[in-house]
């Protein structure tokens, strides 16, 4: 399709920690083919190509510092990740050429942890953004046509872009979507578990943390110049929306989080969302590929489709009056969608 573009984008992707003792997957070297960890099917929809961008929010961090790394008041609900340097040029092998750092993960080893992590993913050749400091909270991706992809990233933690500041948001918005053609959002907010599917449209907590009114701000994003907006953090599925002739998907859950995360249930299958605009950032097609995380936590396509069932159900229960339609294929079809 002419003048189109395609953002592929996937939630939550922690490969693998060393740290405190490794839980690392033995088929994850240096020169593994992605084919032979996701299978082919998978592999073909995230590998890289001309007007098509990757993105993934890292759930951690990448580096071989040996600390201090952040302190946990409790145990069971802290959790601190360091994947090795060369997983970095794993995901980009992979097709990877977004990466979140706004995310309750990026601060485990605190700050040096977190420039590390940076310098890993861009020399990778992955573009990562969403740390509040300077040079790191946005960034601009120039596709094969010239064609300009702004790319920001938003959380709940110190130290990044919060979602919980609405006009500071659409500030640096307004300035991103300037010096950009297309406009990507992501941003790591809302409670977390299996009863955090639904978009409650106000503002949420989780252990004691303001985890933002995620309908709010991505609504206010949208305003303020996104065109896609892509959201990862209650570990499960949520709903999307297409709101103005723009794409929001409120959670796209667990996508690869190997050892260490809870994959029971909805919080084990994910959607990865497969979005073609034009060069207005209007959305023109919309697929979901329906994914399954199997053994300790690696994702294969499902055939099942459990991950677009669960979206379509959730998107008809929070957005009732949306009138999307969902297809066993994975498209979604409906009002805003189209050229």
């Amino acid at each position: 399709m002419v003048g189109a573009y395609r953002i592929v984008a996937v939630g939550d992707t922690m490969i693998g920690s060393d740290f405190p003792s490794p839980i690392l997957n033995p088929v994850l070297t240096r020169d593994v083919r992605p084919s032979k960890i996701l299978g082919p099917r998978l592999a073909r929809i995230l590998e890289d190509g001309p007007n098509k961008l990757v993105f993934a929010n890292i759930e951690g961090t990448i580096h071989a510092l040996q600390g201090p790394s952040k302190r946990c008041g409790n145990p069971r609900l802290c959790f601190v990740f360091r994947m090795p340097p060369y997983y970095a040029r794993i995901l980009r092998r992979v097709g990877f050429t977004l990466g979140s750092m706004a995310n309750n993960h990026g601060g485990d080893f605190l700050d040096g942890g977190r420039l590390a992590t940076y310098r890993a993913l861009t020399r990778a050749g992955i573009n990562a953004a969403g740390v509040d400091r300077a040079g790191m909270r946005t960034a601009v991706v120039r596709l094969a046509d010239g064609t300009r992809v702004g790319f920001t990233a938003f959380g709940h933690n110190p130290g990044i872009l919060s979602i919980t500041d609405i006009p500071r948001a659409k500030r640096i918005l307004r300035d991103l979507s300037r010096r950009s053609d297309i406009v990507l959002v992501s941003f790591h907010g809302g409670a977390e578990g299996a009863g955090a599917t639904r978009v409650p449209k106000r503002t949420e907590a989780f252990v004691g943390e303001n985890r933002g009114d995620v309908y709010r701000f991505a609504r206010a994003v949208v305003d303020a110049g996104a065109d896609v907006v892509i959201g990862h953090g209650p570990h499960v599925p949520r709903a999307v929306e297409v709101y103005k002739r723009r794409f929001i998907a409120y959670s796209l859950g667990n996508f690869w989080t190997y050892g260490r995360f809870n994959l029971r249930g909805l919080a084990g299958v994910a959607p990865v969302a497969d979005v073609t605009v034009n060069r207005r950032g209007q959305v023109v097609a919309v697929r979901l590929h329906p994914t399954r995380q199997v053994g300790r936590g690696v994702p294969r396509y499902d055939p099942t489709g459990s991950a677009i069932r669960a979206v379509a159900k959730l998107t008809k229960l929070d957005f009732p009056n949306s009138k999307l339609m969902f297809h066993k294929d994975g498209r979604v079809t409906g009002p805003g969608i189209g050229r």
